[in-house]
């Protein structure tokens, strides 16, 4: 599997350069998804679903070989696809097309680590059951794996596990580390409401610190 996917390597990387030079915002992958889309539909999937949750793809590829089991069973592989809001300071030929969009968090490169992963087992269908290949909108903060929950994507596609994988600069290449548990940071949002005396600066003692005070 390896030595075929290292064949196709540079093909691959063209892709993730095409996608880092043309980074799109939450909800808004409409260039990127089409690029899935017709990349799985080219390969001969069974299924490919558009606009879930906007902008999300959804990808079907049943095996073929024959399973025991009378309820095929089906995992989900996840990428997401959305870039940052930040300006693109570096200077490498396919740098970001666009002012203050950048993909600075690597979904250029698990965008297309999926679709290898796609691309191979469209070619190799010796497996049993139903991979559901799942690209994911807006995950920098617009909680895009619920959008796609809330319109059905589990009703639609029912997965017995899913799996995704983040990429990690440092470690060796060709190294895939796991964890039991959580892995790797995750954010959430707060409000503090702080009540107290307000003023000018230049009277402060007519005011009430409510931060020097709490």
């Amino acid at each position: 599997m390896i030595e075929q996917i290292m064949k196709n390597s540079d093909e691959f990387a063209r892709w993730r350069k095409d996608i880092h030079a043309n980074p799109e915002l939450g909800f808004e992958e409409q260039r990127t998804a089409e690029l899935v889309a017709c990349k799985l539909e080219s390969w001969g999937f069974d299924e490919v679903h558009r606009n879930i949750a906007k902008t999300g793809v959804v990808g079907v590829l049943r095996g073929h070989t024959p399973s025991d089991n009378p309820l095929e069973k089906a995992i989900g592989l996840r990428a997401d696809m959305d870039a940052l809001p930040m300006q693109e300071l570096n200077e490498f030929e396919h740098r970001s097309k666009h002012q203050g969009r950048m993909h600075a968090c690597g979904h250029d490169g698990h965008t297309v680590m999926l679709l290898a992963a796609a691309w191979y087992l469209s070619e190799h269908r010796d497996f049993s059951g139903t991979v559901y290949f799942i690209f994911q909108p807006a995950e920098e903060g617009l909680a895009g794996a619920k959008a796609m929950i809330d319109e059905g994507l589990f009703d639609r596609f029912p997965c017995e596990r899913i799996y995704g994988v983040h990429n990690m600069p440092g470690i060796p290449e060709g190294d895939v580390w796991v964890k039991e548990g959580p892995f790797m940071a995750s954010t959430d949002r707060f409000i503090i409401e702080i009540t107290g005396k307000g003023g000018h600066g230049a009277m402060p003692h007519q005011a009430i610190d409510q931060l020097s005070s709490c």
